[in-house]
């Protein structure tokens, strides 16, 4: 006696997942939120793309041990850290990122002539944000049975 018997591979649910527009939007915000902390992080210490230390506010520099070149070394390495901690615990890292960003933005507000930045920064925030919430969600859909 021969039984047919159907097994469903865990394949599907992960395709199923991949076609999610939500999830598509959840991968592309990990991504960009991974590379770009790290990316900019690394440039602290090259300055190629900017000359980082102009963009950050004297009173600010005035209270920070040191030149403003080395308070943008650690800021490098908490961007660094941000982008590992996007790729690794985006749930937790999308917050971390936001919470940094706004950091930026408060001190991007304090120096004239960056007010632009400060609202670029603001719509990735929002991004960041977006990401957090999308993570919450696609974590809590991994955990269910």
């Amino acid at each position: 006696m021969s039984s047919v018997t159907t097994t469903t591979t865990s394949a599907t649910p992960r395709r199923a997942l991949f076609t999610d527009p939500g999830y598509q939007a959840f991968v592309i915000l990990r991504t960009g939120f991974t590379v770009a902390p790290i990316l900019f992080g690394l440039d602290k210490f090259a300055n190629l793309l900017v000359d980082w230390p102009t963009y950050l506010a004297p009173w600010i520099n005035d209270i920070v041990p040191g030149s403003a070149q080395a308070a943008m070394y650690a800021v490098g390495v908490i961007e660094i850290v941000a982008g590992v901690a996007v790729a690794l615990a985006p749930r937790f890292g999308g917050w971390l990122v936001a919470g940094w960003l706004a950091g930026i933005i408060v001190n991007l507000l304090t120096i004239p002539g960056h007010y632009d930045v400060a609202l670029r920064d603001f719509g990735l925030l929002l991004g960041a944000v977006a990401l957090a919430r999308l993570a919450q969600r696609y974590h809590t859909k991994r955990q269910r049975p």
